[in-house]
């Protein structure tokens, strides 16, 4: 019964299917806005503007004061051990050269590296800050300006040049921008330079070629004096030995030679 009365009562009340009701309840939210800032007093701002503190200027301008002395910092251990290995690489190394270090996929630094290291080449980054103070105390110094950014040492123990340069043709995005051979400090052009000198086992034979026709030479200068002399010697003597046959077969005596002078 009470059923029937609730389902009465909601079919009443509830809006049938095609009709809009006729009051319609909508919820507003508040329209007070707490958030903003209110706004200053006019006579409140006067004196705020009034009492600001206005620090006092100093007498001499902090720019024309010397920097304050700080203090040294500690070299870390990582430092150290960076610095000795730099030291190692410009002391056993003949040959240096310094590339950019452009950003390359991992598969194009492995297939570097490896070309390089058939020919005894070996790569080294080291990190500027602990790099340009090694050079600017040795002999190097000339290097000192190749080192902007980011830059990778291609090292070998021999003058590795001409393969060095013919790897580095086929990586152009690699630039290679100066070195050293020998103590001997070279652009990007006299590595190509360098590049296109003859081997050193060519040069030696050259050289034992051209000391080989020398000391021939001379030989053949020191024997040719003596041999004239001696075939000028025996035809003399030859000479004189015709001449006495044929005095001894005329009968007659030889002339008397000449008398010494006393």
């Amino acid at each position: 019964m009470a059923a029937a009365a609730v389902a009465v009562v909601r079919g009443g009340l509830l809006p049938q299917a095609g009709r809009l009701p006729t009051l319609q309840t909508v919820r507003h939210g508040s329209k007070a806005v707490t958030r903003h800032r209110r706004v200053m007093h006019f006579e409140r701002q006067k004196l705020m503007a009034v009492t600001e503190y206005i620090p006092p200027k100093p007498a001499i301008n902090p720019r024309c004061l010397p920097p304050p002395h700080s203090a040294p910092k500690e070299e870390t251990g990582l430092i150290r051990l960076l610095r000795r290995e730099i030291a190692a690489v410009f002391r056993d190394n003949r040959m240096i050269a310094v590339c950019q270090n452009v950003p390359l996929s991992a598969e194009d630094k492995l297939l570097l590296r490896h070309q390089l290291r058939r020919h005894e080449i070996l790569t080294k980054v080291f990190p500027n800050q602990v790099l340009k103070p090694f050079l600017e105390q040795s002999k190097y110094q000339s290097l000192l300006p190749l080192f902007v950014g980011h830059n990778m040492l291609l090292v070998s123990q021999e003058p590795k040049v001409k393969e060095m340069v013919r790897i580095l043709k086929s990586v152009p995005f690699l630039p290679l921008l100066g070195g050293c051979v020998d103590d001997t400090i070279l652009s990007r052009q006299g590595f190509v330079n360098y590049s296109k000198l003859p081997s050193l086992a060519l040069l030696q034979g050259q050289l034992v070629g051209g000391l080989a026709l020398l000391t021939a030479q001379t030989h053949h200068l020191l024997q040719q004096q003596p041999v004239q002399a001696t075939a000028l010697l025996a035809q003399y003597v030859r000479q004189q030995r015709d001449g006495d046959s044929a005095a001894s077969a005329s009968g007659k005596p030889d002339p008397p030679g000449p008398v010494p002078d006393s």
